[in-house]
């Protein structure tokens, strides 16, 4: 079966994004492309919630996504969106992105043949995973900042995690892998 893996950028604190929803925090970490390209490299689908579609579709396709080396990569996966108020999600001049309802539709998107799925931000999304017990590793790219307040990656919800690895990325942050404990 297809390991889901959640990858997020996350602050010191726990915060996905800070209290207007921006993200300048991700450049404090340094280069990352090498990192980037090892990912690309385990997954051939991008799981996304509505919301986050809606960011990504408005840079990732365009002409301003041009220089990022990763651009062409991410463009060529295979994209799912889990929503249930889109009726289609078109991706620029490339394969549009197939929309799903609900979690069993994710279900049968991790049952069938193919590499690992990858789940950027979506973090509403990512809590309805979790708690289905659908979501097998947990990537946080923690950059080193505290900003005190934000849109926390993390809900109330208790999952008890299993370490897979903990080192420095990125120059100045750091990567933790876990997975959800059996």
């Amino acid at each position: 079966m297809r390991q889901l893996i959640f990858q997020e950028y996350v602050t010191l604190d726990g915060f996905a994004a800070d209290a207007d929803g921006e993200t300048p925090f991700f450049a404090t970490v340094g280069e990352h492309d090498a990192e980037d390209r090892a990912t690309f490299e385990r997954i051939d689908t991008m799981l996304l919630g509505a919301e986050t579609y809606k960011i990504f579709v408005a840079f990732w396709p365009t002409e301003a996504a041009a220089a990022e080396p990763i651009t062409p990569l991410l463009n060529g996966l295979r994209k799912v969106v889990v929503s249930t108020t889109l009726a289609e999600a078109p991706w620029g001049a490339h394969e549009p992105a197939t929309v799903v309802r609900d979690v069993e539709a994710v279900r049968e998107l991790k049952a069938e043949d193919g590499k690992d799925i990858i789940l950027w931000g979506s973090i509403s999304l990512f809590h309805s995973l979790l708690a289905a017990g659908l979501v097998d590793e947990i990537q946080l790219r923690v950059c080193p900042v505290l900003l005190g307040a934000g849109r926390p990656v993390f809900s109330d919800q208790r999952v008890a995690l299993e370490l897979i690895e903990a080192r420095p990325w990125a120059g100045n942050g750091v990567l933790m892998r876990y997975r959800p404990a059996s």
